[in-house]
This record gives C-alpha cells, sequence and structure tokens, in this order.
C-alpha cells in the first residue's frame, strides 16, 4: 500500500494519477484535508483517509498497513519542520517500510538568502534520524510558476523585470515531476535513495524571454531589477513587507545561483527528456 499526503493538491494528483498506471487503485490511499475535494479519487477506487499534519491522530489512524508514505511538504511555511515531524513520528510509530518526500533541489543550503527553505532540508534531518528507510525527491522549481512568478500575461507589455541578475534555473514541468515521483514509489525499494528531479537544462531569464519572444512574435525583454527598487514596488502593490522581503529572497537566491544545478535523474524515471523551455512554455501560456 502506498499512502500520498496532500492529495488533491497538484502534485499529489499527478502523482497518484500516474501510479495508477502502475498499481492498482486498491493499493493507493489518499491522505486528504477535504473528503468532498476527493471524490474524483474515491472514484478512482482510491482509499481515503482524512485528517491533517497538525491532527496526530488522524495521521496515526492513516499508517497502518501502508508500505510506502509520500510526505508532500506542507504549504505553511512557517511550521512546516513541526507538521512534518508529526507524519515522521506516526509513520515510525506505523513500521512503514519507506518514508518518501519532496524536498528541494538547492545549490547550498547554508547561503539560503530565503532562510524558510531551510524546512526542507531540516525535514530531511529528521527523516534519516527516524531510522526508516527513506526516498527523498529534491525538485527543482516548476515551470509551471513562471507565469504567476513573472506577472502573467503582462510580460507581453512590460517584459520580465525582477532581480534574478544572470542566474539560471533547472525548470521542469510539475506534471513531470509527479509522474517521476510516482514511477519510483512504484519500483521496490532498494536503500535508502536521494533523487535530483531537475530540467535536462538551467534557464536564465533571457532564456526565458527569448523563449516567449519567438513564440509570440512579440518582444519581450529582460531587464534585471534593483533588489530594493523590487521590494518597494512589491509593497506598492499591497504586498506585506514580510513577504515582499520573502519573494526577494527568494529571487535572490535564484541570482546566487542556488536553483541552477542540473542532473539526469528525472530523465531517468520518466525515460524521456523532460519537456523543453520552448515547449513548456508553449503550454503554460497556451499559445
Amino acid at each position: 500500500m502506498i499512502l500520498v499526503t496532500g492529495a488533491t493538491g497538484q502534485l499529489g494528483s499527478a502523482v497518484i494519477q500516474q501510479l495508477l498506471k502502475h498499481v492498482p487503485a486498491s493499493q493507493i490511499a489518499a491522505f486528504v484535508r477535504d473528503q468532498t475535494k476527493a471524490d474524483h479519487l474515491l472514484n478512482q477506487g482510491v482509499t481515503l483517509r482524512v485528517g491533517s499534519y497538525d491532527d496526530t491522530t488522524s495521521l496515526e489512524a492513516a499508517m497502518p498497513g501502508m508500505d510506502t508514505v509520500l510526505l508532500i511538504a506542507g504549504t505553511d511555511e512557517e511550521n512546516r519542520v513541526r507538521q512534518h515531524q508529526n507524519v515522521v513520528d506516526a509513520a515510525r510509530k506505523a513500521g512503514v517500510r519507506r518514508l518518501a518526500y519532496t524536498s528541494r533541489a538547492l545549490s547550498d543550503p547554508a547561503t539560503l538568502v530565503n532562510q524558510l527553505m531551510n524546512g526542507h532540508f531540516q525535514t530531511e534531518a529528521l527523516i534519516k534520524a527516524s531510522g526508516l528507510p527513506y526516498t527523498l525527491f529534491q525538485n527543482s522549481l516548476y515551470m509551471d510558476a513562471i507565469p504567476q512568478f513573472l506577472g502573467g500575461n503582462a510580460i507581453f507589455e512590460r517584459g520580465i523585470n525582477v532581480p534574478a541578475g544572470q542566474g539560471r534555473v533547472a525548470l521542469a514541468l510539475r506534471s513531470e515531476m509527479g509522474e517521476a515521483i510516482a514511477n519510483a514509489l512504484a519500483t521496490p525499494a532498494e536503500g535508502n535513495r536521494t533523487y535530483r528531479l531537475t530540467g535536462s537544462t538551467a534557464y536564465s531569464f533571457e532564456d526565458i524571454a527569448a523563449a516567449l519572444t519567438s513564440l509570440t512574435g512579440k518582444p519581450v525583454t529582460y531587464t534585471p531589477a534593483d533588489p530594493i527598487q523590487f521590494k518597494s514596488q512589491l509593497i506598492g502593490r499591497g504586498l506585506p513587507a514580510v513577504m515582499a522581503q520573502r519573494i526577494v529572497g527568494f529571487i535572490t537566491d535564484i541570482a546566487n545561483g542556488q536553483e541552477a544545478d542540473v542532473t539526469t535523474d528525472l530523465e531517468t524515471l520518466l525515460g524521456r527528456k523532460p519537456t523543453s523551455l520552448t515547449d513548456g512554455l508553449r503550454l503554460l501560456y497556451t499559445l
């Protein structure tokens, strides 16, 4: 049995849909907060477990009988590590045979500007300390985030203006990350494994601008922004100062090369090359 947490989220949904191609639905369980959002999973024969990372009773009830548990990182960044500890404790108590976790592929956790990302590496340490067999999926930035990250279709009028310098990102589609994760989970565990799931190429924001220009025939430019001015612009748009600083930190990490690592792990698990930047942007912007 494989339990997928965060099962109605975008990554969790992608994992389950791919798992259904490999194993019977009766061998898949979904841990969800809101059962009403999981009717489609029930209709596919997937078992539901209802609860949350804060509800230790629901976690302990969900774990018995599970061979593999996929912990998809929680979205509550401030409380993430504590919540993940609850999942690890419940999995250990139930004697789960493999605990998997969706972490982040960042070059040097010790020099991160966006300190909230450290929660992923603290969780990795918790999992390793638990003594449970583990599989870690360190994921690169989703290509799917680019439209929202850059301001949607407004970039076709004003261009791309973020403080990312010449930083590069090994972008990959979320759906292909989910597919790769499912492929790994459907294979019997062979010791502890860490996969770094990245695109096959690291792209700069100049590359993104050039790809969008080519796809649309409209010139899209990239102009590196000043971090202080960029933060002021974000606050001017109504974002709280704390959130604005978090976004600046995230983009500064890109400028510093934190997202540039490239591996072949995603390609290996997919059995093909990941979707290219041009094809991915064509899909995401419906061009």
